[in-house]
């Protein structure tokens, strides 16, 4: 009997050992996992760094050098002053900017509408909304040109930037479910104190919805920076030129083409913005991500 019990009072702590390596094997395993997808993605960032400090000479040397000595931190000045990046910066920005505003306020407010007001048909728009995403770009791309160049926005900054203030359906669909996950009693006694249904999104709903709205603000902003098809089709001119399309022609003139370190030093000037902001809202973005997912 004392055997068989000591046997029996063994056995739980035995597979709470066994559980506790199988736990620790897995995540000894997802940290291998990462490290090495980590260093997949990280050896061609290092790469672009080390190339825009080398001499032109040193670009190709195999076996490469990583760390180049004497770096060469003129790469940068001399890229900046063969192409007008500045002004280029500035198309970026103003696009930038405006798309985002239209963004947020846009979809915020459509998102707002599906989430809390009945109103016949609601869900069915909802999923004509969502049936949009499934329509690839190149079907709605002559349409869109031919319709653009009929109202005379061919060549101007119209086309890059109104669109966004329609509404994005991805975007829709994430901050409406992070509305559904607001407590009901709060817009409830908002119209006790008589508020309206504008003031409960304006002075509710939104301040509520920092994470998600900083989520959508971080996927605008580097869709909209590193977008190079869509001005590439409407814009013309070279002086409307976006950093994302400068580059493209900076790496296509014959002047350029074999200056691979200006290039390098260039193309770390354009994603520099992307991955500051990144880490600036990381915590936030993470954050947003996860209630949308889990709430509604």
């Amino acid at each position: 009997m004392n055997t068989s019990t000591a046997t029996r009072s063994e056995a739980p702590v035995r597979r709470q050992m066994s559980r506790s390596q199988s736990e620790l094997l897995s995540k000894v395993f997802s940290y291998v996992l990462l490290v090495l997808g980590s260093i997949v993605i990280l050896v061609p960032f290092a790469w672009m760094i080390s190339t825009s400090l080398k001499k032109k000479a040193d670009v190709y040397v195999f076996p490469p050098q990583w760390i180049p000595s004497p770096p060469q931190w003129h790469n940068y000045k001399e890229a900046f002053t063969t192409f007008p990046f500045a002004h280029y910066t500035w198309n970026s920005i103003i696009i930038v900017v405006l798309v985002m505003a239209g963004t947020l306020f846009s979809c915020s407010f459509s998102a707002y509408g599906f989430s809390r007001l009945q109103a016949p048909g609601r869900n069915l728009i909802f999923m004509v909304l969502l049936a949009t995403m499934m329509l690839p770009s190149a079907v709605t791309m002559v349409p869109i040109y031919l319709f653009f160049n009929k109202l005379g926005w061919v060549n101007t900054f119209k086309p890059l930037i109104i669109p966004a203030w329609f509404g994005t359906a991805f975007y829709i669909f994430m901050m409406r479910q992070f509305f559904m996950g607001i407590p009901y009693e709060l817009e409830d006694s908002a119209r006790i104190d008589g508020c309206t249904t504008y003031g409960i999104w304006a002075k509710i709903m939104v301040p509520l919805s920092k994470p998600v709205l900083v989520t959508v603000g971080v996927f605008t902003f580097m869709g909209t920076w590193n977008d190079f098809m869509t001005p590439l089709i409407y814009l013309t001119d070279e002086d409307k030129r976006t950093l994302a399309l400068a580059l493209s022609y900076f790496q296509g003139s014959a002047r350029s083409a074999p200056d691979l370190h200006l290039l390098m030093a260039a193309s770390l000037y354009a994603i520099a913005p992307c991955v500051t902001l990144y880490f600036l809202c990381q915590r936030i973005f993470v954050k947003g991500m996860v209630f949308t997912g889990v709430k509604g």
